[in-house]
């Protein structure tokens, strides 16, 4: 069953390796954005993890891309769950300033989140499967906006984080509705808006850590 192909989008046509040639290839950009931020972040151990998760979703997402089937899909989505659980640790600890059990805490609550806000997306938006990512741009807004007084900067490069987010879900919402009328799909999209996208909540992580890391309040 695992490895049972997919056809999970509009490019592909087929069971073929290269059936969606621009959806696998525009991997790249997360490759390409993970080694520069990897340059960027000499001395930062937690950003430089971050480069690496990045480089990885591009990796598992093109498997994906190529072999298309339950295997590759795990794949495909364990990395960015990596990130997502590695950046909320490094906000809550770096960006609030709030530390000893308090990160884990935060980690260990993003799964109930999530299982309670999923379906509740699922039920009043249209977006089909982009539901279990819809909470992630709520979740950054909240972090802005805890961080808008003690750390505005900060605060603003999460909100334009969350911002690009929703465009690049509208994006990966259109593949299926659009194949009718643009058989390449939109889902190349999805990963090139998504690669600028952690690529710059890598930058804020940078940035504010240059800055100097939150202090308890």
């Amino acid at each position: 069953m695992l490895l049972q192909p997919m056809d999970a989008y509009c490019e592909r046509t087929s069971a073929a390796y290269w059936a969606e040639p621009v959806n696998a290839l525009t991997n790249l950009a997360f490759v390409l954005v993970a080694l520069l931020m990897w340059r960027r972040s000499a001395g930062l151990p937690v950003a430089r993890g971050l480069s690496m998760v990045l480089g990885i979703i591009g990796v598992g997402s093109f498997l994906f891309h190529t072999h298309a089937n339950r295997a590759t899909a795990i794949l495909d989505v364990a990395p960015i769950l990596g990130f997502i659980l590695i950046y909320v640790f490094a906000a809550t600890r770096d960006f609030l300033g709030l530390r000893a059990w308090w990160p884990w805490a935060a980690v260990i609550a993003f799964f109930p989140y999530a299982a309670l806000t999923v379906p509740v997306f699922a039920s009043l938006l249209p977006i089909g499967s982009s539901a279990g990512y819809a909470p992630i741009p709520v979740l950054i807004l909240a972090y802005a906006l805890a961080l808008r007084h003690r750390a505005p900067a900060t605060a603003k490069g999460m909100a334009l984080g969350a911002v690009i987010l929703v465009v690049s879900l509208i994006f990966r919402t259109l593949d299926g509705p659009l194949c009718p009328i643009w058989p390449l799909g939109t889902h190349f999209m999805w990963h090139l808006l998504n690669a600028v996208m952690l690529g710059v909540m890598i930058e804020i992580y940078r940035r504010h850590m240059l800055a100097g890391p939150m202090q308890p309040g």
